[in-house]
């Protein structure tokens, strides 16, 4: 039995940041991690001489004055060695029309928007107009959904006169902006939103809460921008596991989550794990725990059951999607010459497709050679409850098909293919413990985000959620808003108020 302050379960970007945050601030922290390894959704692993990123390819929130930044300078490591992605992406609609580079540079933005997309400035100035309220009020560190006197406290502190204006959409929809602006019926406008919201909320622009997509949509351009890790998304996971271990916090992996009980006697939570070797036992006054929430029918079915009302909130969540991904290497010279490190384009049979492509130098690959990961949505129930005989097929022949896909797109011969595989949801469950393999959080439609999505405090004392299914939602850049706003939490429950980075 291990007795502890702070409990974390989980060691991907969420669990690392808000462990690291508590820990560097005096807490004693223990982390538990049902892998052999961290990073979960933004992990690596390797084939050969291949180094993969598992789930996310690219990072936000870099820049100076972003999350990252401003956590690791508090955290006082090193920033991982990263390059903005200019264009952050190059989409492709395949309706016969040039393919679309989304520019780093604002005003080469503005400029490829007019060429792209003529009539729809106001569209995109109403964006702008929304995201830099949206900034400000980030940036103020507001605490969301509101649980208490003082989370409140902490959101009308936050509050600009800028964001009661913008306040008004808090129900509306992207596809509400466009309405406003004219442009409901821009088809091609609407097939690029659809894609790129797809991505980052989960929805599309009928779907996306009007405050989310606006910030998304601009996060590629000056000041933001997305950025490619020099050696792999591992390399967040390694900076902040060397502050856990500056700081002296216990990292326990290959530890899986069994059951979780509050003991009334003792006043502190009670997480029994399992490793290969025995079974082990965690006390501690708060766990913060990253996995999704779906996650807790099981680990918390009997006190679930004195909180029907939110147990019947965890069953209901909306279905998060899974996803296909396509592992490949190939030399560089068998496939067209890139502009792009990334891309998004459109296939008539199988939806959109994102692809990363390695950078030579990166580690990713041996010289003169590129790892390529494509990746599109799929449903996770298409996957589970198969014959093992249906399954091998299904998947080999999604593999045959985002091959012939991805030959088409960037003239590649087949016999040119060094290495290619093909994960599932399934393969995706077994990688990472998420319920059914799936993909990022909870959608960003108006009923989940913000004020009327899940809190991070949950209806049990001292149990706190984080991760990119609360506020303010997915990606790496996401989860550790929200791992910020679980320390800020936990911290104030203990009577320190005044924290902030």
């Amino acid at each position: 039995m291990l007795k502890t302050e702070v409990l974390v379960v989980g060691a991907g970007i969420a669990g690392l940041t808000s462990a690291a945050i508590l820990s560097k601030l005096g807490c004693s922290v223990t982390l538990i991690e049902s892998h052999t390894q961290s990073g979960g959704c933004a992990g690596t692993f390797k084939r050969k001489d291949y180094v993969f990123d598992v789930g996310a390819t690219q990072v936000a929130g870099l820049e100076k004055g972003g999350i990252h930044s401003k956590i690791f300078n508090f955290l006082d490591i090193k920033i991982p060695e990263a390059t903005i992605l200019d264009p952050a992406c190059i989409v492709d609609l395949k309706d016969g029309s040039n393919p679309i580079p989304i520019w780093y540079k604002k005003n080469e933005w503005i400029a490829e928007r007019e060429v792209q997309f003529p009539g729809s400035s106001r569209f995109w100035q109403l964006c702008s107009l929304i995201h830099q309220s949206n900034w400000a009020f980030a940036n103020n560190n507001p605490v969301l959904p509101i649980s208490n006197f003082w989370d409140l406290s902490q959101l009308l502190r936050a509050l600009a006169p800028s964001n009661l204006v913008t306040g008004i959409l808090i129900k509306s929809t992207v596809f509400d902006l466009l309405c406003i602006c004219g442009l409901s019926k821009d088809e091609r406008l609407i097939k690029f939103l659809n894609l790129q919201l797809k991505l980052y909320s989960q929805e599309d622009v009928y779907n996306t809460a009007a405050l989310y997509g606006s910030t998304v949509l601009q996060i590629c351009q000056q000041p933001h921008g997305l950025w490619h890790m020099k050696k792999s998304m591992q390399s967040l996971s390694e900076a902040l596991e060397d502050s856990l271990h500056k700081t002296g916090a216990n990292m326990i992996f290959g530890q899986e989550v069994n059951s979780i009980i509050f003991d009334d006697q003792n006043k502190c939570w009670k997480v029994f794990a399992k490793s290969k070797k025995c079974y082990l036992e965690y006390h501690a006054n708060n766990l913060v725990y990253t996995p999704p929430p779906q996650s807790l029918l099981k680990h918390l079915k009997y006190l679930l059951n004195k909180k029907p009302s939110y147990k019947n909130r965890l069953k209901t969540l909306p279905d998060p999607s899974g996803a296909l991904v396509f592992y490949s290497a190939l030399k560089t010279k068998h496939i067209k010459k890139i502009s792009s490190n990334h891309y998004q384009f459109v296939s008539n049979e199988l939806g959109p497709l994102f692809v990363s492509i390695s950078k030579e130098g990166d580690g990713r690959a041996p010289k003169g050679e590129i790892t390529l990961i494509a990746s599109l949505f799929t449903k996770t129930k298409d996957w589970f409850n198969l014959e093992k005989r249906q399954y091998i097929d299904k998947k080999k022949e999604y593999l045959k098909k985002i091959s012939f896909e991805l030959e088409s797109q960037f003239n590649i011969d087949s016999e040119h293919w060094l290495h290619k595989e093909l994960a599932t949801p399934l393969g995706f469950e077994k990688w990472t413990n998420r319920p059914n393999g799936i993909v990022g959080g909870l959608g960003q439609n108006p009923d989940i985000f913000g004020l009327f999505g899940l809190s991070s405090r949950t209806p049990f004392q001292g149990l706190w959620l984080c991760g990119d299914s609360i506020y303010p939602g997915e990606g790496t850049a996401g989860v550790s808003q929200s791992a910020l706003m679980v320390s800020r939490q936990i911290l104030a429950s203990k009577g320190i108020d005044n924290f902030n980075l």
